[in-house]
């Protein structure tokens, strides 16, 4: 969100911004695959379901990149067409999302251990 913000306020280059954020991309998919499996196998049904589409979403705009891009973000194309707020509101659906999981687990792995 700050690298994006940056770029909205002309601090930082397209080409240096979209570097930054590419650099994250395979860790975000790769991690919440995992996570998504783990919570499967663990048969933790609820979360896995809150979880798939997000996975998916993931998976998606990572195999739709266009050939000849830099990436899912990339500089030529950032500016045009609004996607600079498209990945901005993007990217607050996912803190959101990921402060909500944050908090969901944090009460699950509390109630658990009380229970016991």
């Amino acid at each position: 969100i700050i690298t994006l913000s940056d770029l909205e306020c002309d601090y930082i280059n397209a080409r240096s911004c979209c570097s930054k954020l590419n650099k994250w991309v395979v860790p975000e998919v790769i991690g919440h695959a995992v996570v998504t499996v783990l919570m499967l196998i663990s048969l933790h049904w609820f979360i896995f379901l809150l979880n798939l589409p997000v996975a998916t979403w993931n998976i998606y705009r990572y195999i739709m990149v266009p050939s000849g891009n830099m990436g899912v973000f990339d500089p030529t194309e950032i500016h045009n067409r609004g996607q600079l707020k498209s990945h901005m509101k993007e990217a607050m659906i996912k803190l959101g999302f990921h402060l909500l999981c944050f908090f969901m687990y944090l009460y699950r792995l509390v109630s658990k251990n009380c229970s016991q």
